[in-house]
């Protein structure tokens, strides 16, 4: 039951491949999680992965029970605890070929201070495993199947930066959202 260090970008450990969880409800893993959601929390972030704090697992925390401060217009996530996660983009809507790719606000507790546009699918199926070895499967749309995605990232070693696609709207909160209590870092 701890508060970890949250890594920022430029450490190396942000741009590893994290490894699959092979042992699940053990009290390691269990700690961990603890661990993940005390950081979690007192960052005020909507999610966490494991690679975030030095770990190297495909393990992403997220959501809350609770409206988020930082993000007081978003819809309630349910906090999920996500292990070796698979996410499949779906199409929008019924008679989409394809899926819609929106762009959104996103910051990072690993890139602290800053926001960009970033480019993510509208509606996304994820599955996985909870810490129990429980199977997860949900098909999500909006502002949680955004969350999912940034934090799986995470796992390939992938920062939003490097989904940014137009750099003029990319910045310093504070600059990009003068005088408004301006979204935060996830």
């Amino acid at each position: 039951m701890a508060v970890r260090e949250i890594l920022k970008m430029g450490d190396p450990r942000l741009l590893r491949v994290a490894q699959a969880v092979t042992e699940f409800d053990s009290d390691a893993l269990h700690l961990l999680i603890t661990d993940m959601l005390d950081t979690m929390l007192a960052a005020d972030g909507a999610g966490l992965a494991a690679p975030q704090i030095g770990v190297d697992l495909q393990l992403v925390i997220f959501g809350s029970n609770a409206r988020n401060p930082r993000y007081p217009e978003a819809p309630i996530v349910p906090q999920t605890v996500l292990i070796n996660p698979v996410i499949t983009p779906l199409p929008h809507a019924e008679g989409d070929t394809a899926p819609l790719e929106v762009e959104d606000w996103e910051g990072c507790l690993s890139v602290p201070g800053l926001r960009a546009m970033v480019p993510r699918y509208a509606r996304i199926r994820y599955t996985g495993f909870d810490q129990y070895g429980d199977p997860i499967d949900r098909t999500v749309e909006g502002f949680h199947a955004r969350v999912v995605q940034h934090e799986c990232d995470h796992l390939i070693g992938m920062l939003y930066p490097m989904r940014v696609r137009d750099f003029s709207r990319f910045g310093y909160t504070e600059v990009l959202f003068p005088g408004l209590d301006a979204p935060q870092d996830d």
